[in-house]
């Protein structure tokens, strides 16, 4: 019997087991490096992101420092780093599409409230288990419209209305602009991305992003560009959060607002463990996925009162973390305090940031979350994964994030049936595993199931175990190798208890094990219409007394 008496409370934020662990100034000194480390990460990011999602730069800002700290302070993770994520870009436009700001703000809100119940429910450890093609079909899918997004402020095209948000008519109206090219918006745009990745391969341990957009930023207020920037666009950035206020909580709001809700917090549970499992293959600790999903869902009510919009865990920012030296959650906490600090001493520097600027740096962060070795080895590995991955990954680009989602869990669900089916086998039984004189009785038959036998393998195999049962007076199944049986399995086997006796036989299931008997046994395999025997001897004592 497993002791539980040291295990710690599923609901308890990492944060106070590090503190219970002891935490001296050698992890305060290691904290605040990695917190700073993440923090030159996350401000090009999170200006960025905000813009790309149709908000001003302030609310990605917003939404770094408020969601972040209460992610790490409250969270089931040691090292999770969370934010606004490129992978919620077409959502939350989507979102400001439909509802506008108000609206957003509206359905994090909301979306804070269903994450806390997923995680009170107890239903984390069941979100861990989306299939890994769905995972890489969406990631890539994502991808592909966080590039497609940032084509106008890469190229500097001018259109006449507003930009549309489905990608085939995204594209053509961009297409159809494309005369209004802003040369040096993109000669800007490919100098960005030149400087993230050149300084990522020579200088690996340096913030390339914030590197880049340093640079570029003062190239073109030294050389006088033509191009827009923050502060044409949107001004001057604030220096401090606004007050706390509710969201507009109105019947009609509420109700416009709620689909999306119920999609930031599907694809948010998923980004935020997925990124909580990151860390523990890179730290070799062990997350609270319960936990992390209430923090998650405190952190998204936390944005949406300061203004911010929906929070999740960032995989990128987190294997920052991670590799910089973090000790625990404290240096997630301050990676916010420090983005505070340049929003207090810094703000009215971020207008002169050239939006194609952070056009280059969405268009790096693409193409690296793309996973395209990896998409590319499930389209060749077998016909099963690469129909999950492709389906997925094309709902994702040309239908619905939440729809690509929820129908490539069902094929990764249907494939895994598949092959689970296929893994069962009938076979005759070894006849030096019996009596001689019984293994060359022909009244009696023996055969061996192997794998589990659920639905699937009942549907395949149940017609050849009837067309056995047809002659023999005893009929023996070996359950040796079956480690598992569902409710259809056993079904199937009173049925064929019946058939045998209907023909005057007897149906023998020999080496059951106890959690499969208790399964026959509930669906009506008792005794003595099915005999349980643990050998073969024993069913030769049985036939003896018949």
């Amino acid at each position: 019997m497993t002791d539980t008496s040291a295990r710690p409370p599923e609901f308890l934020p990492k944060l106070f087991t590090v503190l219970r662990e002891g935490y001296g100034w050698d992890d305060l000194r290691a904290d605040v490096l990695a917190g700073l480390t993440v923090a030159i990460v996350a401000l090009p990011l999170s200006m960025a992101i905000a813009i790309a999602s149709g908000v001003g730069p302030e609310r990605g800002l917003y939404t770094t420092i408020i969601g972040g700290f209460l992610v790490s302070a409250l969270g089931g993770s040691r090292f999770q780093i969370g934010g606004p994520a490129g992978a919620f870009i077409v959502l939350v436009a989507s979102c400001v599409m439909a509802t506008g700001v108000e609206g957003l703000i509206l359905a994090t809100f909301l979306s804070g409230f269903m994450l806390i119940a997923v995680g009170v429910l107890r239903l984390g450890t069941y979100i861990k288990f989306i299939p890994y093609p769905v995972t890489v079909g969406f990631t890539a899918g994502i991808a592909v419209i966080i590039f497609t997004s940032q084509i106008k402020d890469l190229f500097g095209l001018t259109l006449s209305g507003p930009e549309p948000g489905e990608i085939v008519a995204k594209v053509e109206a961009l297409w159809s602009v494309r005369g209004t090219v802003t040369w040096a918006a993109l000669a800007v745009a490919l100098a960005t991305i030149a400087l993230v990745v050149g300084v990522k391969r020579l200088r690996p341990g340096w913030p390339n992003m914030l590197i880049a957009v340093v640079v570029v930023s003062g190239l073109v207020v030294g050389l006088g560009l033509p191009v827009a920037t923050i502060g044409t666009k949107f001004g001057a950035l604030p220096r401090l959060p606004p007050a706390p206020a509710l969201p507009v909580l109105t019947a009609e709001a509420i109700w416009a607002a709620l689909p999306f809700a119920v999609s930031f917090t599907l694809l948010g549970a998923i980004e935020s463990l997925l990124s909580a499992v990151v860390a523990d293959g890179m730290s070799g600790r062990q997350h609270r996925s319960n936990a992390e999903l209430v923090a998650q869902g405190a952190a998204n009510i936390g944005s949406a009162l300061f203004g911010g919009f929906c929070v999740t865990g960032t995989i990128a920012r987190t294997a920052t973390n991670v590799r910089a030296g973090s000790r625990g959650p404290v240096s997630g906490m301050l990676h916010a305090l420090f983005v505070l600090g340049f929003m207090l001493l810094a703000a009215p520097l971020a207008a002169y940031i050239p939006l194609a600027a952070l056009g280059g740096v969405l268009a790096v962060v693409a193409w690296n979350m793309a996973e395209k070795e990896e998409f590319w080895a499930l389209v060749r590995s077998s016909k099963g994964d690469a129909m999950v991955v492709l389906v997925t990954f094309l709902l994702v680009v040309f239908r619905d994030l939440t729809e690509g989602i929820i129908v490539g869990f069902a094929l990764g669900g249907l494939v895994f049936i598949r092959r689970m089916s296929d893994a069962a086998q009938v076979e005759p039984g070894e006849a030096d595993a019996f009596p001689p004189d019984v293994a060359a009785d022909q009244n009696r038959v023996t055969y061996r199931l192997r794998g589990p036998y659920f639905f699937g393998a009942a549907a395949r195999l149940g017609s050849v175990l009837d067309r056995i049962a047809d002659h023999p007076r005893a009929f023996v199944v070996d359950f040796s190798d079956v480690p598992f049986i569902d409710s259809t399995g056993a079904r199937s086997f009173e049925l064929l208890a019946h058939k045998v006796a209907r023909k005057g036989g007897q149906l023998y299931l020999m080496g059951v094990r106890p959690d499969v008997r208790q399964s026959l046994l509930a669906q009506g395999a008792t005794e003595p219409l099915v005999r349980f025997v643990s050998d073969a001897r024993a069913v030769d004592s049985a036939e003896a007394l018949r």
